[in-house]
């Protein structure tokens, strides 16, 4: 049985101009749907609510997951959002928001230890953020990429973002 299978019909709630499931379910309906989908379709649907008009923008989303997550997933998301902004601008980042000390240990071309993503204020990761989108706008699909493997940590976004995403994944199957 397919992942489609399992899901279609709770994807088709979320399919055509009008959602019929509540905001309420879209927790639940995302939890079911990243248990059966593969990673693909999960970073997909995450891209389509990053980019939406309808949810915060990108900068924001990614200083909100990055706030709530492990070290572990810092030091993912901070060697992500490096690759894409460049070193440089990420120092010169930390060293606004008072971290310069940390500027050193993360532009060094060597992978972010989680102890030292801990330090990073999620409002610091908010600018690198926007100046990483400005420079490389594909690194929304690398972040979306990165958190469709964490999909509990996704729930965090809200339902708008929860529903944008179904929506998304919902009309790509219906393309099929």
């Amino acid at each position: 049985m397919s992942w489609m299978d399992q899901i279609g019909s709770l994807l088709q709630q979320y399919s055509g101009a009008g959602v019929q499931a509540a905001p309420d379910q879209a927790e639940d309906h995302f939890d079911r749907f990243a248990q059966a989908a593969p990673n693909s379709a999960v970073a997909d649907g995450l891209a389509a609510a990053f980019r939406s008009n309808d949810t915060p923008p990108f900068p924001q989303m990614i200083s909100q997951l990055f706030g709530q997550s492990s070290g572990y997933q810092r030091a993912g998301l901070l060697g992500t959002l490096i690759s894409a902004a460049g070193p440089t601008i990420v120092s010169q980042i930390l060293s606004r928001h008072g971290a310069s000390g940390l500027a050193g240990l993360l532009g060094g071309g060597q992978d972010v230890s989680p102890e030292v993503a801990q330090q990073v204020p999620p409002e610091a990761v908010q600018e690198i953020a926007e100046a990483a989108e400005q420079k490389d706008p594909s690194v929304v699909d690398m972040a979306s990429n990165f958190y469709a493997q964490h999909p509990q940590l996704v729930k965090t976004l809200g339902a708008a973002a929860l529903t944008i995403a179904l929506a998304k994944i919902a009309s790509a199957q219906q393309g099929r």
